[in-house]
Order: C-alpha cells, then structure tokens, then sequence
C-alpha cells in the first residue's frame, strides 16, 4: 500500500522491499531514470515504508499484518521526512538569504499532494518563477545538516528526500558529500535524479545507484483506464505514445498540451530554414527567445524527438514510430529532409543549444545561430 501512487515499476518495489526486510539497507539510494517514469513516487513510497517499519500496524480480517498509512504519512507531514527540492530568488528576499526548501514548503507540499508526477515546469510555475533557473543552494544543505541532527521524534529512521540533486551548487554539493561521507544515526537518503552524470563522483559513488526504466506500456494502460476512465483502445494508443513517461501520457491526453506550439514552432522552423527566409528565422529565433529558459530546453528536447521520428519514419515501420496524428501528417513530407547525411550534425546541434541555454546564454543569439544552422543542415544528403 505505501507504494499506491507508483504506476508499475514492481521490479523497484521489490528490490526497495528487499533490502529492508533482510536489513541491507544502505544510508543513501538514489532513483536515476527518465523524466515521467515515477522516481520520486517511488522515492516517497519507500519514505513511508521506513518510517512506518516498527509502527503497530492492524491485523486485516484474514489474520495478517495490514499495512495501513497514519494520518501523518498520508498527508507527508511526519517529522522525520525532510523534502530538499531547487527553488529560485524571489523579488522579496534580502540579497543575502540564500533560498531554502522550507521557503517555499506549502508550494512544494501542494504540488505533491495533488500527484506525484509533475515536471520543473510546474514546480517553477507553483513557485512563481518560470524564466528563472532552480538551484539547491548552499543555505539549504547547512537546513539540512541543522534537521538530520536532530533525534528522530518518532524514535525510527529519518528521511530525506533530495529531488533533482544534481541542481546543487557546487558549494551545495560539497556539503551533502560530507554528510553523505559522516550520516547521522538512522538516516537515509534518497536521491531521485534525472541527470546523475552532472553529479559530483564523489557523491555518485557514495550511494547505491537504482536505474529506474521507463514504464512499461501495459501499466501505463491500465492506468489510464482506472484512474483516467478511458476506454480499453483509446488507452492502447496513448500509452504507446506515451513510451513509458506517465506525463507524456497525461500531455497527450490534453488538447492544449505544450507540445501543439512546439510542433507549430518546429514546422515553421523548417518550413522558413528551406525557404531560407533569414530575416523570418530571426522573428522565429525572437520568438523563442521570449519563452522561459526551462520552456526552451524542453522545446529543444521535443525537437531532438521529432527529428529522431521523422529519420525512422524514412523506414515505412509503424512499430518504430511515435508520433500524433499531426507530427505524422507532416513527417509525411518532411521525412525524406533528415537523412544519414545529417541527422547526427543536427543532434549535435540541438545538444550543444541545450547546454548552451542551461549556461545562461543569450537566447536570441543561441536560436539564430541555431536556425541559421537548419539552412545549412538540411540540404546535405
């Protein structure tokens, strides 16, 4: 039961169970796996599962133990679960406090209340800052340092839950690494991670690594026929689309989903690269430039998958193909554009306009160079 919110992923589960029940327990874990596939519902079920082991649990009616939440569980409001998330400036703050998790504690609590799959998107928007950069600061690992010193008040484990660990900053990470090296008595830490390689190795190496897979399509069906009520087809094909990412599925499920401008974006960048209209690219790289930076990178990523389906398009097999109705319906002409000769220069493209915007680059420059770049990359063969 405490891992009700996970979608699938039985196979954690398992594993998560296991190493408590034959108290192999290490001090700290962490979840690393694809944006959507439930790390930090797993991470939050297994939270419960330990602090909840050595609670009196009821006897169900068949004579065993039955696992049953408390109050404090169920609403994530026990003493011993400290949450450490990236958070963002506000206007309001002095310039010296540097931001903190409990800054933004009901923001954050709402948010995980209301599901436990959510993207930095929504967590920047809960915050009020979407065209800010979310970081782990310095000021929240000294909290976190002050909260695991504590005794447990309920006389078990302590848990801390750190989602997206590699947004700490370097000063951040430096001090997690000594608590990680020196952990308080009967804590654990849980990581959930979606990009572990920008992660100290230091860290990395200091806790046991658990690969999260993508979902498996089967689950994401039945999900969306009992929590979501669709019909048994319908749920098929969306869960197909979805390729294992639980918010892929809730997006497809949404008619103004964020992807229906990234697509409107996408074909009009290619459309104008052939025409090799320049002065309209740049319009188009303006354009761009006006969204968040999370927004950008996430358009990025869209692009680096359409590009990717519409090259297997070129192979006539549905099977290797993920695409809506209107991502296929321009594949149809768009396809024979990306070919051997240049999918691998505009993947390298897009890459280096991800990194390029995650350092703070100027957006206007990073979209024109990069649209620039489309004349150029879609007439070689």
């Amino acid at each position: 039961m405490m891992f009700k919110e996970v979608i699938g992923q039985q196979e954690v589960q398992q594993r998560l169970t296991q190493m408590v029940d034959e108290g192999r327990l290490p001090h700290a874990i962490m979840l690393c796996g694809p944006v959507g596939c439930g790390k930090l519902a797993l991470a939050i079920g297994f939270a419960k599962k330990l602090l909840s082991k050595g609670s009196p649990q009821p006897m169900s009616m068949f004579g065993d133990v039955e696992e049953v939440e408390s109050p404090m569980l169920r609403n994530l409001e026990h003493p011993d679960l400290y949450f450490t998330y990236p958070t963002i400036k506000l206007p309001s703050m002095s310039t010296e406090h540097k931001p903190v998790s409990d800054d933004f504690a009901s923001e954050w609590h709402e948010l995980v209340m209301a599901g436990q799959y959510f993207t930095m998107t929504e967590w920047l928007d809960m915050m009020g800052g979407e065209n800010q950069q979310a970081i782990i600061t310095a000021g929240e690992s000294d909290e976190l340092v002050r909260k695991l010193s504590l005794k447990s008040s309920q006389g078990g484990y302590k848990v801390s839950i750190i989602w997206l660990p590699e947004r700490m900053n370097q000063e951040c990470a430096n001090k997690i690494l000594k608590l990680l090296e020196e952990p308080p008595s009967q804590t654990v830490f849980i990581m959930v991670s979606e990009e572990p390689d920008r992660l100290l190795e230091t860290i990395r190496s200091r806790v046991q690594r658990i690969d999260v897979k993508k979902i498996a399509d089967e689950d994401i069906r039945q999900a969306l026929v009992n929590r979501r009520g669709m019909t048994e087809d319908m749920a098929q094909r969306v869960a197909r689309m979805a390729n294992g990412n639980w918010l892929k599925a809730l997006e497809l499920l949404s008619a103004d989903s964020e992807n229906e401008l990234f697509l409107d974006m996408f074909q009009s960048l290619m459309r104008l690269a052939y025409q090799r209209k320049v002065k309209d690219l740049k319009a188009w790289a303006e354009r761009m430039a006006q969204m968040g930076r999370e927004r950008q990178k996430r358009f990025l990523t869209y692009f680096l998958r359409l590009i990717r389906e519409n090259f297997m398009y070129n192979f006539h097999n549905e099977e290797l193909c993920y695409m809506t109705q209107r991502e296929e319906d321009f594949a149809r002409n768009f396809a024979r554009f990306v070919n051997e000769g240049n999918i691998l220069p505009i993947t390298d493209l897009a890459n280096v306009a991800i990194r390029d915007i995650g350092q703070n680059a100027n957006a206007k420059i990073v979209f024109f160079h990069f649209a620039l770049q489309m004349i150029v990359l879609l007439i070689q063969k």
